[in-house]
């Protein structure tokens, strides 16, 4: 099992991690077909370089950022790319890589599904050792479903970033960037901006109009005075030349029914 192959995480979960690994050879399997790639080097717990000069940005996980700009590493960042690289040693250097329905992020990197030389697919084999977050940005949220069921067993066994529980308050956000965040619903709202729900401190989630149909209705009227955790990207509007009348500064954008749950 790869696992075995390359501890570089903490002694102190690593029995954890082997029944982790076990566990995570059900989740995502990979398809009958598959491109094969090698990789010059990991970047980060969730990104590659490929030989060819492509860099490969792994669909539906968002591992802690290493630092940059003289900015400190978050915890785990680079636990997870010494994880991330001892399954790239494991499997020779070469990945088999299914490309996501949109194949290109923002920054030129191209989307995909990696897998090891064993088939298992790497992003539910980190998710399920605690070394980072599901994420689901759609189109690409083919295995949204089978990640999400990786990452509950590493939250359930505490492992990783759930040793210690990383969802914050709304009073607890400082900055933008990648969180989950729970708080009470004071307000929903609809109209020509989407939905709107609104969480006591001073954060709103955001549902643009072409998303709504991913939602249930019915489930979103049911979470007014509700706690609930969301997760996503956080925007500070406050730096964009203030806010207007009525805003309040933090907004989280809901691409996926996955992004948000009842608070656990």
């Amino acid at each position: 099992m790869l696992m075995k192959k390359a501890s570089l995480v903490g002694a102190f979960f690593v029995p954890a991690i082997w029944l982790a690994a076990a566990q995570a050879e059900a989740y995502c399997p990979a398809p009958a077909s598959v491109v094969q790639v090698e990789v010059q080097r990991v970047v980060d717990g969730d990104t590659v370089r490929l030989k060819d000069g492509r860099s490969v940005r792994m669909i539906g996980l968002n591992t802690p950022e290493t630092g940059k700009k003289g900015r400190t590493d978050e915890p785990f960042a680079v636990a997870a790319r010494q994880r991330l690289q001892a399954l790239v040693t494991a499997s020779g250097g070469r990945l088999g890589m299914v490309a996501g329905r949109e194949s290109k992020d923002r920054y030129g990197r191209t989307l995909a599904h990696l897998y090891g030389a064993d088939g298992e697919n790497l992003e539910a084999q980190l998710l399920a050792e605690g070394f980072g977050f599901q994420v689901a940005v759609a189109p690409n949220i083919d295995l949204v479903a089978c990640q999400q069921v990786a990452e509950d067993a590493a939250r359930r066994a505490q492992l990783g970033l759930w040793r210690q529980s990383p969802v914050q308050s709304v009073a607890q956000l400082k900055q933008s960037g990648f969180a989950l965040v729970s708080g009470r619903v004071s307000k929903i709202e609809r109209n020509r901006g989407g939905i709107w729900i609104g969480l006591q401190g001073a954060l709103v989630l955001r549902i643009a109009p072409d998303q709504i149909n991913k939602f249930d209705s019915a489930r979103l009227n049911g979470l007014q005075g509700q706690v609930i955790e969301a997760r996503g990207w956080v925007q500070d509007r406050s730096r964009r030349g203030g806010l207007k009348s009525g805003q309040v500064r933090w907004l989280l954008t809901l691409s996926d029914p996955s992004m948000l749950k009842s608070a656990l």
